[in-house]
């Protein structure tokens, strides 16, 4: 029977308290862009940056989340230092998953890399509704950096995943956070972990990973900084086949 616990406050404050070995690290991270500038990047809200102008979404009205203005140094120390941490507790041969876009993409790399796990590849997601744009490529995949604490133990995930992911994010009153990513998606990601292993999300916003995790009979720890994300998590997580979870 599945398990999951949510800390509420700073990634950088409670991962260190964390002492249980986790399965992987999987984790949707604010990425940092959007602006040209340190004026674009520091005045726009989030919501500007990942919502359409105009656009009709049951996101919580929060002008921002936390985080998502650091400039590309700054990035690329922070995410270092939150990585380095949860190597510290993932197992060996444990897998991380970072999702990024294409402007954090080789920050994303060298974070992961400088927080000690071996760089293993880069899969895509792609995003069918997103927007086009006239007379440019329309921007509709993201990436998610994987890798591995050390060497990848054989036979421990007898899983084929695919490199290449397809799904939209919710619309209407199902998009409860601004990058709220497809629960179809995560539940395969999460498949990298043994069945009835643990995986960690230090950045958990409204819990997709964490009911990803729970719907694929694997444990969920994460930490959400906001307090109305954190609410807005806690009720999703138990909500998950109530008769068959408890928290922990």
């Amino acid at each position: 029977m599945p398990t999951w616990k949510l800390h509420h406050g700073d990634a950088l404050t409670i991962l260190p308290t964390l002492t249980a070995q986790v399965d992987a690290v999987i984790c949707n991270p604010p990425y940092n862009s959007g602006g040209r500038t340190t004026t674009e990047r520091t005045t726009r809200t989030a919501r500007a940056k990942y919502l359409t102008e105009g656009g009709r979404h049951a996101v919580p009205d929060l002008a921002d989340f936390a985080g998502e203005n650091r400039d590309q140094r700054a990035c690329a120390f922070w995410l270092s230092q939150v990585l380095a941490h949860t190597h510290r507790i993932v197992r060996p041969g444990g897998a991380a998953l970072v999702f990024t876009d294409w402007r954090q993409l080789p920050t994303t790399t060298d974070a992961l890399q400088a927080a000690g796990f071996t760089w293993r590849g880069i899969a895509v997601w792609n995003k069918p509704l997103a927007r086009p744009q006239k007379g440019r490529l329309k921007q509709d995949c993201e990436f998610i950096v994987w890798g591995s604490s050390g060497a990848m133990i054989p036979d421990n995930t007898p899983v084929y995943l695919p490199g290449l992911y397809t799904g939209s994010q919710p619309r209407g009153n199902a998009r409860q956070h601004i990058t709220q990513k497809p629960v179809a998606v995560m539940r395969q990601l999460v498949r990298m972990v043994p069945e009835g292993g643990t995986v960690l999300d230090w950045c958990a916003g409204s819990a997709t990973t964490g009911v990803a995790a729970l719907l694929e009979g694997r444990n969920f720890i994460g930490i959400e900084e906001s307090v109305r994300y954190a609410d807005i998590a806690r009720e999703r997580l138990a909500g998950v086949t109530p008769p068959l979870l408890r928290t922990r």
